[in-house]
């Protein structure tokens, strides 16, 4: 009932403050019931096994009852927090009415995805030019006075750098390097942890927990006379002295053959400048046809183009909503190629596209949220714990959501995993997940969805990064934090913990006991 409360009050907590602390407050109660119950059936459960255990230690073979006579004990000391409970649902409940919010049907129809044989990842469209100035310049002996040269590919979010540089880095020409390695930066530009990386993707079983100078003779021995084809992707200027730190990590690069290269993509071209790029290119927004030809892509790979009406005014809105961004081109397909023909118009002249400028988050890719069925809103919320840039497979995020609760059993035969694997097709066939660029069996989600997931998720789920204050970040969590993801760049996986001083424990404390770990992410 409170999660089809939730899915009808989503709109309008974009304009209602009123209504957006209710929902935070409903969504606070809702977590607190489902720890009163855990904590109630574990103790049931605890006593049943006490109760067995000492059956047979005294020879008695026979089945004491889960509850025992100790069950009335047992519900008084739980009887104060079920009161509490329920004093908060009756004021919750009375703020609703005050607020507008209609009353609805308890119950909730299983979500059946829309039949379809594939999902559309076909060729980039728009960038066949900057690939080919690209791939031309790599081939070329290197410009400048090192052995390597470096190319930035420099664009705003949801332009395709990324996809640009997959497209290079797997094009059959750049078997002319002897190695390749893709690594994720995003605004840590930890060059510890990045020799460890480029160690890893080149040889697994290389022993990354050495010292920093160590790392780096290692990395110079494996790439002497090498020449080397290095992707750095998604490099943010967030600290003054970039440059410097560009010079500590780019040393063991000068061990490589002559004719090594390194693309750098990222938002800013003062970036790669730092870095020493001696070419960038720029992408500028594609052009109304490529936009166009892209929506196509996705839009249409179940239905024939021919079945729409008034396909000519539907263009007008689709390119103008896009705004030459591929990655919105991409997501408005996957939003509509679900939907009947009839329905794209209102879809189009949705009032949430107004309500959705006010915030940070790209209007279309909220709007794409906002039309997803109610069980893969709670999945993709709860993807807002997974770290910036991370891969993960589809099994591993479906065990996750299993986990959570976040997948009801579905009737019949069929079985859970099943309908989970369905949800995560949808949101792939939504543009929500996109394949990995350096392994295909893996996924990523796009920095902007990562930002929507964080805006949806509001305050029920957080990260910490190490760099941050424990202190701080405390003040920041108003509220009980139900999904905690803690990304310790320097913890390693040797069973090491933090100091009693450290910004975790710190924040362990201002939380007391009420953390939900999803993962260390080291």
């Amino acid at each position: 009932m409170i999660q089809a409360v939730l899915s009808v009050a989503e709109e309008k907590q974009l304009t209602s403050k009123s209504v957006k602390l209710w929902l935070d407050d409903l969504r606070d109660l809702a977590y607190d019931t489902e720890d009163m119950l855990e904590k109630l059936f574990t103790e049931l459960l605890r006593r049943k096994i006490e109760n067995l255990h000492q059956a047979i230690s005294s020879e008695v073979w026979s089945f004491i009852p889960t509850c025992g006579t100790g069950f009335g004990n047992l519900m008084f000391n739980f009887v104060s927090e079920i009161n509490e409970t329920t004093r908060r649902l009756e004021g919750i409940s009375q703020r609703k009415d005050s607020l507008g919010l209609n009353d609805i049907d308890g119950s909730m129809m299983e979500w059946k995805r829309p039949p379809s044989s594939s999902f559309p990842d076909g060729p980039m469209i728009g960038r066949d030019v900057y690939k080919r100035k690209i791939v031309k310049l790599l081939l070329r002996n290197q410009q400048s006075n090192l052995k390597f040269d470096m190319v930035g590919i420099v664009g705003m979010s949801g332009l395709g750098k990324t996809t640009l540089a997959g497209l290079v880095f797997n094009d059959d020409a750049m078997k002319h390097f002897d190695i390749k390695v893709w690594v994720s930066v995003s605004d840590d530009f930890n060059y510890v942890r990045l020799t460890k990386a480029i160690l890893k993707s080149i040889k697994l079983e290389s022993d990354t927990d050495e010292e920093f100078r160590k790392l780096q003779e290692h990395l110079s021995k494996i790439l002497v006379d090498n020449k080397f084809l290095i992707v750095l992707d998604d490099v943010r200027n967030t600290k003054n002295d970039l440059h410097d730190l560009w010079l500590t990590f780019q040393s063991p690069f000068r061990a490589g053959a002559p004719g090594s290269k390194i693309i750098v993509t990222t938002r800013e071209v003062d970036v790669a400048k730092a870095m020493g790029a001696v070419r960038n290119y720029t992408l500028e927004c594609v052009s109304d046809d490529d936009c166009w030809n892209a929506f196509v892509q996705h839009a249409f790979f179940i239905r024939n183009i021919s079945e729409v009406p008034n396909l000519g005014s539907l263009r007008k809105k689709i390119i103008a909503k896009c705004n030459g961004l591929p990655l919105a081109a991409r997501t408005l397909g996957g939003l509509l190629h679900c939907r009947e023909i009839n329905e794209w118009e209102d879809i189009l002249n949705d009032k949430s596209w107004t309500l959705l400028n006010q915030s940070n988050i790209l209007p279309l890719l909220g709007l794409s949220y906002y039309y997803l069925p109610s069980p893969l809103k709670r999945c993709f919320a709860y993807c807002s714990v997974l770290p910036e840039d991370n891969e993960f497979e589809e099994k591993q995020l479906i065990l996750l959501w299993m986990a959570e609760g976040l997948i009801k059993q579905p009737e019949g035969s069929r079985q859970i995993e099943d309908l989970g694997r369905e949800y995560f097709r949808e949101l792939l066939s939504r543009s929500f997940f996109q394949k990995s660029r350096k392994d295909e069996s893996k996924y990523v989600m796009h920095e902007l969805m990562n930002d929507l997931a964080q805006w949806v998720a509001g305050e029920i789920c957080f990260r910490l990064e190490d760099e941050l204050d424990g202190d701080n970040n405390a003040g920041l969590l108003k509220r009980l934090v139900a999904h905690l993801t803690l990304k310790l760049a320097w913890m390693a996986f040797k069973g090491l913990e933090p100091s009693p001083n450290s910004s975790i424990c710190r924040l362990s404390y201002h939380l007391h006991n009420h953390i939900h770990i999803m993962s260390v992410v080291s």
